[in-house]
């Protein structure tokens, strides 16, 4: 018995098999998670380029201030009320525009409820106030 004890060899191989396979698993797994990750708004806005919007007077102003606040022109509206509102001006006038402004300070979330509620109702065609002078003031900036 001593005899082939000595004459027997040790290996010190990993067994890559089960490492391969855990491997594979996580990658279907993550191929399959991973569009479902990537979720969006697709919506039309315009380009800061500084210009004025021409019509300003066929367009809806959604106003988002600091605290949160969510106004129709000068209403105050909850975001429960807000979608029938504007529902009601849409049915009056087809054709005007949404534009949603909010205030530096005002919480992305709400906005971006709000962007996603005008979406859900089937409202595609959305823009988004900006400062003209910033936007114009930074932009000279970086043409030079």
């Amino acid at each position: 018995m001593l005899g082939r004890s000595r004459h027997r060899r040790i290996t010190a191989e990993v067994n890559l098999t089960p490492l391969i396979d855990v491997m594979m698993s996580l990658l279907a797994i993550f191929m399959i998670t991973a569009p479902l990750l990537t979720t969006g708004i697709p919506l039309n806005l315009p380009k800061g380029d500084g210009r004025q919007i021409q019509g300003q007077d066929k367009t809806l102003d959604i106003s988002i201030n600091a605290k949160g606040e969510i106004y129709v022109g000068k209403i105050k509206l909850t975001m429960d009320q807000l979608l029938p509102k504007i529902q009601a001006i849409t049915e009056q006038n087809p054709k005007i525009q949404i534009m949603i402004s909010a205030d530096k300070t005002a919480a992305y979330g709400t906005v971006v409820e709000v962007m996603a509620l005008l979406r859900q109702a089937g409202y595609t065609q959305v823009g988004l106030k900006t400062d003209v002078e910033v936007v114009s003031s930074r932009t000279k900036k970086t043409r030079k």
